[in-house]
């Protein structure tokens, strides 16, 4: 059974750096491609980072390309989001997702989803 958790978020001011963590109770998703995706109030979910199930393929949505950091960790069942240079735009609610069709940018793509962790930008 999958179970995704996601932890990390928090309040930071702009500039700032913080790393969010996806784990696996389930210890499934190895098997994977997984991705984080946000929501910001209002607005639709929107792609961020893809990671392929073996570590070695990632992608990266336009607007964190360069800031953001996709990695996992086959031992440990956990797929982290390292992000730096924060904007008070990327305040959202920041989710992973489980593909069961190898991954990709739409969140149709993606099966499982954890409960979400905010993160919360100041200017």
């Amino acid at each position: 059974q999958v179970q995704l958790v996601e932890s990390g978020g928090g309040l930071v001011q702009a500039g700032g750096s913080l790393r969010l963590v996806c784990a696996d109770s389930g210890r499934t998703f190895r098997n994977y491609a997984m991705g984080w995706f946000r929501q910001a109030r209002g607005k639709e979910r929107e792609f961020v980072a893809t990671i392929s199930k073996n570590g070695d393929n990632t992608d990266y949505g336009d607007s964190v390309k360069g800031r953001f950091t996709i990695s996992r960790d086959a031992a440990k069942n956990t797929v982290y989001l390292q992000m730096g240079s924060l904007k008070p735009e990327d305040t959202a609610v920041y989710y992973c997702g489980l593909s069961l069709r190898g991954g990709g940018t739409y969140y149709p793509d993606y099966s499982y989803w954890g409960q979400g962790t905010q993160v919360s930008v100041s200017a």
